[in-house]
């Protein structure tokens, strides 16, 4: 049976696996480790990747904390227990051109007074111009892995990314959603291995998802300054959400985490247009209502 140290340890070599993957695909700059320590207890290494060619900024994180569950985290986290331990990956990828999209992984495992674990993460895609048969293809990869491991995940998981990749206060997804999975513990019906391993093989979908984007938009002109606009614009909405809403900033800021890593999904520049609001039949205008009126990406193909 796999414990959180070796859970820990794999999840540290699929971060080095990834890095290693998505260097190939920008094919100009490669990943930088930065190890820290938690003085709570713990620590991890932070990857950073700026510049590249395919990649303006992207960070591919591993932690592995652990200690006592503070009165922060009790109120804010609704958290019942004294001890925790709490690892994972997690991936922020900010493509350079607008006709590539920004994309987020992360996967977890978390123990409590060490009679409680669960799994969590997901996969989901943000780009700054729909095009639906990107968004179809990243839908039919998620399910089709998900389908090999449990018929059931991807039905399950799937309305769960939709609902929580939603900006109320925008009353708009974050982008075309994905799988967000949390609390999934032995009443799945699965043991801790096999959920490990289903994190693990979601891990190492990652960089071929986003490769299959990257290859579905190849670069053939410089961006436009209406392009780039509209790439800042999709980008703060990506910020707003991130600090309002995202679970993982949340536990990471209660939790005494590092905050330059809890950040670093932040992308390198954003803008914010005071009611803005782009024609409904330009490719703003069209991204803009599929974020509003989401379809079913699977029922389309």
């Amino acid at each position: 049976m796999m414990n959180k140290n070796q859970i820990a340890t794999a999840y540290f070599e699929l971060a080095k696996y990834i890095c290693n993957a998505l260097s190939e695909i920008d094919g100009l700059s490669t990943f930088v480790p930065d190890k820290w320590e938690r003085e709570a207890g713990g620590g991890g290494v932070t990857h950073t990747l700026e510049n590249g060619r395919i990649i303006e900024k992207g960070g591919v994180a591993f932690s592995a904390v652990h200690g006592e569950v503070s009165e922060a985290m009790k109120k804010n986290l609704n958290m019942k227990g004294e001890q925790f331990f709490a690892t994972g990956v997690s991936i922020v990828l900010h493509s350079r051109h607008p006709r590539h999209p920004i994309i987020h992984m992360n996967v977890r495992y978390f123990e409590l007074d060490e009679n409680t674990w669960w799994f969590g993460g997901g996969i989901d895609l943000t780009p700054h111009f729909i095009r639906e048969q990107d968004a179809i293809c990243f839908h039919q990869e998620l399910k089709k892995y998900c389908d090999a491991f449990d018929s059931t995940f991807y039905p399950r998981f799937k309305p769960w990314a939709d609902e929580y990749f939603f900006q109320p206060h925008r009353g708009e997804s974050r982008g075309v959603g994905g799988i967000f999975f949390d609390h999934i513990g032995a009443e799945s019906g699965h043991s801790r291995a096999e959920l490990f391993h289903f994190c693990e093989g979601l891990g190492r979908l990652f960089p071929i998802v986003y490769g299959q984007q990257i290859e579905a938009n190849p670069i053939v002109s410089q961006p436009s300054d209406e392009e780039l606009l509209w790439q800042q614009i999709r980008r703060s909405r990506y910020v707003e959400f991130n600090l309002l809403h995202d679970r993982g900033t949340k536990f990471g800021i209660y939790s005494g985490g590092r905050t330059e890593s809890i950040l670093l999904s932040m992308p390198p520049q954003a803008s914010w247009r005071y009611c803005f609001e782009p024609e409904p039949t330009s490719e703003e205008g069209i991204t803009l209502n599929f974020l509003r009126n989401p379809p079913d990406w699977i029922s389309l193909k």
